[in-house]
């Protein structure tokens, strides 16, 4: 028995039982899970495209380093701009828009 599902184009063949009723009903079986399966690959594609990229957040994988002892000093490891107002950083104040500011640039 041969199925082909029209709108994807995708056709099993089946053979492997005596009656064609068996036959018929595999093949559907088999149909269904490859269509299945199609739509799970599709489904994971869409969710990965609107997830993005997947950043492990590791040692290293920062984006601002915050020293206070024994020294104080706020780097910027994207823009590599750094500033020893650790307060006006941690305030939010306008040392933080001017790490803003040098990431923009």
């Amino acid at each position: 028995v041969r199925m082909k599902h029209l709108p994807s184009g995708i056709s099993v063949k089946c053979s492997q039982e005596r009656s064609q009723s068996m036959n018929k009903q595999l093949a559907l079986k088999r149909l269904k899970a490859q269509l299945l399966a199609i739509a799970q690959e599709q489904r994971l594609a869409s969710v990965a495209a609107v997830r993005g990229d997947v950043v492990e957040a590791s040692w290293g994988a920062q984006i601002r380093n915050y020293v206070m002892q024994p020294y104080k000093l706020v780097k910027d490891a994207r823009s590599g701009w750094e500033t020893s107002d650790v307060d006006g950083v941690l305030d939010g104040g306008s040392a933080l828009e001017e790490f803003v500011g040098a990431w923009l640039r």
